[in-house]
């Protein structure tokens, strides 16, 4: 009878063991492995979050809403919390690419070879494998779409030699953008620890992207490709670019961490949006809250344009040159996001050296604009040099001094 009470005793410890472990074992993995992105996008759900949701009350964690041409801030909320970011991330890889590609450094038709370490990355891939060759042209499709870590990886070996070295790079960058609430770790967003940015750190670099590299929009607006001759097939991982009027970019992002995050971008009307929503509870209430901030945006703004590049403004003196003045005139064409009724209230001041010293080149500064509205200054932009004006030999200037007098004499 005791052998029997003790058979079934160790019986059940064992069982419990196995299912102990079990259990642990999924509780490890659920916490230690970042998921695969899915970005779900239920059209009719994505509708009704929509219509019910009020714009100045989001479920994200963090939200920005800002005019890629000025920089201006139009929304946020808690857009200066430091949150971890997932494949979001990959903005900051993708604009260090671009430069890559810009300085000459790499080309598009660059062969990229991956290497052992970035075909075992984790997550969202294409499933690379080590030694296969592919072009910086499918990998910037690849990392652009469908969010794939190891070709991002592999590319950012191909630029700095390292992973590590990328992200020396990449934090660099953020200093020079005025990131001061982010920290890169990787270049993919796997790493939580550590990893971090704020809405408005990745709405500046998303901003810096789109203006200093817009081909980049060629890529990250691609609804459906493929990498690998066909094989592999890429979807959009931004589900905007298929789902909503005008939307080209940005970038996804998933862990369990960092919830569902969504930097996109967007034009209509001579406007270009950017909306940054970090910590999303779920993939439809992040595309939901995106399109709830660009219609904001789209419905309550408006694009004016005020002056044209080459307009004269005025006149500043030049010493010691050919020509004694020299004209001020607009570098380009103004266009200012003004709230809809602000248009009559805008209100230019003029800024402008005393004056110059010869030699002057075209194009020079020479001043600035400051459009304001209410007091608020909404836009600077520059003035310029409308030509060349040479320095004058010591002879010259003394003929045109002499013809001065000459002139008074009279």
């Amino acid at each position: 009878m005791n052998a029997w009470r003790g058979y079934w005793v160790f019986k059940n410890l064992v069982c419990g063991f196995l299912a102990l472990t079990f259990l642990l074992n999924i509780g490890l993995y659920a916490f230690a492995e970042p998921d695969l992105e899915e970005p779900v996008y239920d059209v009719e759900v994505v509708a009704q979050i929509v219509t019910n949701t009020n714009v100045f009350e989001l479920k994200a964690k963090s939200h920005i809403l800002m005019d890629a041409a000025t920089g201006q801030i139009l929304l946020e909320g808690n857009s200066n919390e430091k949150l971890p970011i997932a494949s979001v991330t990959k903005i900051m890889s993708l604009l260090l690419i671009m430069e890559a590609i810009s300085s000459g450094k790499i080309s598009l038709d660059d062969t990229v070879t991956a290497s052992e370490y970035a075909s075992g990355m984790g997550g969202s891939q294409a499933y690379i494998e080590p030694g296969e060759q592919y072009s910086v042209r499918d990998a910037l499709k690849a990392i652009a779409t469908h969010s794939s870590n190891d070709v991002t990886v592999s590319l950012a070996e191909l630029v700095a030699g390292s992973e590590q070295g990328f992200v020396v790079l990449m934090n660099e960058k953020s200093k020079e953008l005025g990131m001061s609430n982010t920290n890169f770790q990787d270049c993919t967003g796997l790493t939580d620890d550590g990893h971090y940015s704020t809405a408005h750190d990745i709405a500046l670099l998303s901003r810096e992207l789109i203006l200093k590299e817009p081909e980049i929009l060629a890529y990250t607006s691609i609804w459906i490709d493929s990498f690998r001759d066909g094989e592999f097939e890429l979807v959009n991982t931004n589900r905007l670019v298929h789902f909503y009027d005008g939307c080209d970019g940005l970038k996804t992002g998933f862990t369990r961490a960092a919830g569902h995050c969504l930097s996109a971008t967007a034009k209509r009307n001579n406007m270009r949006f950017i909306s940054v929503v970090l910590g999303e509870p779920d993939s439809n209430t992040r595309f939901a809250e995106t399109r709830k901030l660009l219609d904001y945006g789209f419905a309550n703004y408006e694009s004016v344009g005020v002056n044209t590049g080459g307009e004269k403004v005025n006149e500043v003196m030049v010493k010691k040159g050919l020509n004694s003045k020299i004209a001020a005139v607009y570098k380009d064409d103004v266009n200012l996001l003004l709230a809809r009724g602000e248009k009559g209230k805008v209100i230019r001041e003029v800024r402008l050296k005393e004056s110059l010293i010869a030699p002057v080149l075209k194009g020079q500064k020479v001043g600035e604009v400051v459009y304001k509205v209410d007091e608020r200054e909404i836009a600077k932009v520059d003035l310029v040099s409308d030509k060349d004006i040479e320095k004058a030999s010591f002879g010259r200037l003394f003929i045109l001094l002499f013809s001065g007098w000459f002139k008074l004499g009279r």
